[in-house]
């Protein structure tokens, strides 16, 4: 059903966690601390991220900014119990989808989850092009087009921003040798392949157009 990365130092809470949610079908993993769960990231693909804020080596924010610098756009919950906005604004910063604040409600906590892994699972669709988050998959009329792992990352921006500038430094974030170059040449081979009204907004970045 989905394999969940669980970053929590508190061992009675991420017991109980990992229980329900292992009871729900989910294959849940643990990290007591930043760095262990940055590792893990790079061991295992991830359908959620569930993150703590306070624990050692490295807090939550920190491990998640890192992740997105890398281009992980795996969606992520922050369980915390800071509640003031400025830590809820500098969660979001981070790049969180959702933020949830102990203590919790489980069964309304199980809620949530399920409907974040519903919509990462949904097909995005383009025209004649259907697009798959968690594997990045491209159909064109049902059959798979033929991406380079960059190609497909750079298209992914684009499409789950449709009719809004996607900055060059976000597309830069996820190449291995970023320039404006390089970024056009990416671009070129997505407009040939796969037939893409793509604007160039000049000295800011590029947009998917709708029609």
């Amino acid at each position: 059903m989905g394999r969940i990365l669980l970053l929590e130092d508190d061992e009675i809470l991420s017991q109980t966690i990992m229980t329900i949610l292992r009871s729900e079908g989910y294959e849940v993993y643990k990290a007591v601390n930043g760095r262990e769960a940055y590792d893990l990231t790079f061991e295992h693909p991830f359908d959620l991220y569930l993150f703590d804020v306070n624990v050692p080596e490295s807090n939550g924010f920190e491990v998640l900014r890192e992740l997105r610098k890398s281009g992980d756009e795996t969606p992520t919950f922050f369980i915390t119990a800071l509640s003031d906005i400025q830590s809820v604004s500098q969660g979001f910063e981070a790049g969180a989808n959702d933020y949830i604040k102990k203590p919790f409600d489980l069964d309304e906590f199980v809620i949530r989850i399920r409907a974040a892994l519903k919509r990462k699972y949904r097909t995005i669709l383009y025209r004649d092009i259907a697009f798959e988050p968690n594997t990045q998959h491209v159909f064109i009329n049902g059959l798979e087009c033929d991406l380079s792992p960059v190609e497909r990352m750079v298209f992914s921006l684009l499409v789950q921003n449709m009719d809004r500038t996607v900055p060059k430094e976000s597309f830069y974030e996820i190449m291995e040798k970023p320039s404006d170059a390089a970024l056009r040449v990416h671009i070129a081979h997505l407009k040939q392949k796969l037939d893409l009204q793509i604007a160039n907004i000049r000295s800011v970045g590029y947009r998917l157009e709708l029609s």
